[in-house]
């Protein structure tokens, strides 16, 4: 205090007046004082005594003038720790270390407060909320979204249903350059997008000396030439189919359909064989009802007339892949499938009616049905053909009826042909005498 008066001493005198002396008392005097509400932390000023904290008991009218002012009453059992407010820092609590807060705050879920502190010297609040990006939220094990797709799933008996098994068939020709794996999904995807535009029309309007049954006869007799030439199958399909589309875009007399048949023969032979039977050999099983000019220029209109455009899907380029997707397949299995497709190849509305691909597949599920084989139909099967079960069952049905009638029918090339040990004697089976409707079964056609 002494060396406080000496400087006001000292000071020189403004307006002819002298400066009052200051000291902590006054200084507290002057100030504008303020009321305990608690959050004033009492401590020793400088160059002055430590003020005297002032306690009273809060009063309905002066909590209310508080209240008035934007400030809350403290109550005298509350033992929450004060806040200290410092710009720029974050709001801590008084007295409590900074390690043990953030431990705290760890544990305890944190959320957006507010806090109000009012500053000493001056009668302003200081209000900072914490950032969202610093919340912490609850961390669930499932989210709302899945747990309503997990009911509606149950709801609809979907979460139990098994996952699809699809057996890779091409697996074991992985090193088989022949067997093209690379691209064959790709074949068989052109395959059955191109094989509409080659299957023939109905041509029974427009040729007024052929019907079903003469057609019947004349693919029983190129069964048994193509039996006795020991051809392979691929020439059959594509003579049949370029008998059928000729027929579908030229008028043929009576007197020259077996003509038509044996030049149909040269030609897929011609294609799909590396010794391909001669003209003469086709004279000679013809008991040479015709000459040598006259099939060469039968080959020549038909060639013509389709536009030279052979390389077709034919049913059999479906078997092959059909057959072989239906795994485990053995020779009893690939016996009695080609026997069906044969008998479906002789039947003209057969023929018409359901494409090659189709044809194929009822085959394959009529010869899993014959032989007894769990399940009929797999899911390997549907994603390799494309067709459900249901898809397969008006064709399936004719085919176990001509199955049915094949011992009795006068044209036997087929049931002769299937009958040989060496054809495993698959016609001598008894045919399928029950297919089911649909993957459940629920329901059964006697054929």
């Amino acid at each position: 205090m002494a060396t406080r008066d000496v400087v006001l001493k000292n000071l020189p005198k403004v307006g002819g007046g002298e400066v009052k002396k200051k000291n902590g008392q006054a200084d507290g005097r002057n100030r504008r004082a303020l009321g305990d509400i608690g959050n004033i932390v009492t401590g020793p000023v400088v160059g002055a005594k430590p003020q005297t904290k002032v306690s009273r008991p809060i009063t309905r009218r002066s909590a209310a003038q508080l209240i008035a002012k934007g400030q809350e009453p403290v109550q005298k059992n509350k033992k929450k720790p004060l806040v200290e407010v410092t710009k720029g820092v974050t709001a801590r609590k008084v007295g409590v270390p900074a390690k043990a807060e953030a431990i705290k705050k760890d544990s305890v879920k944190a959320k957006a407060e507010t806090i109000t502190a009012i500053c000493p010297d001056e009668d302003v609040k200081t209000i900072e909320e914490i950032p969202l990006n610093e919340r912490k939220l609850k961390k669930s094990g499932k989210t709302l979204t899945s747990i309503l797709t997990a009911r509606s799933k149950a709801a609809c008996g979907l979460s139990n249903k098994p996952k699809v098994q699809i057996v890779d068939i091409d697996a074991a020709d992985i090193d088989n350059h022949l067997a093209a794996v690379e691209y064959v999904e790709d074949i068989y995807k052109f395959y059955k997008l191109t094989e509409d535009e080659i299957r023939p029309c109905d041509y029974m309007d427009s040729q007024p000396e052929i019907n079903g049954r003469v057609r019947a006869i004349l693919v029983d007799w190129l069964i048994e030439a193509h039996k006795r030439f020991e051809l392979r199958p691929e020439s059959l399909y594509l003579t049949v189919n370029i008998m059928d589309r000729f027929l579908s875009e030229e008028t043929v007399p009576r007197r020259e359909l077996q003509l038509l048949c044996i030049s149909s023969m040269l030609i897929a032979c011609k294609y799909e064989e590396i010794w391909a039977p001669e003209v003469n050999d086709f004279l000679t099983i013809t008991d040479n009802a015709y000459v040598r000019d006259q099939i060469l220029l039968m080959e020549k209109a038909i060639l013509g007339k389709l536009e030279w455009y052979l390389t077709v899907p034919t049913p059999y380029v479906f078997l092959v892949r059909y057959i072989k997707a239906a795994v485990p397949s053995d020779q009893e299995m690939e016996n009695m499938t080609f026997f069906l497709a044969e008998l479906g190849l002789m039947n003209y509305t057969t023929v018409i009616s359901y494409c090659p691909s189709k044809l194929a597949a009822s085959a394959v599920y009529v010869a899993r049905s014959t032989l007894n084989k769990s399940p009929r139909w797999t899911d390997t099967l549907k994603h390799h053909t494309g067709y459900s079960e249901d898809q397969l069952m008006e064709c399936a049905k004719q085919l176990v009826s001509f199955h049915s009638g094949a011992a009795e029918n006068k044209l036997k090339a087929v049931y002769r042909k299937f009958s040989s040990p060496d054809r495993g004697a698959v016609a001598l089976l008894p045919p399928a005498r029950d297919v089911h409707i649909g993957s459940s079964g629920s329901k059964i056609v006697n054929v």
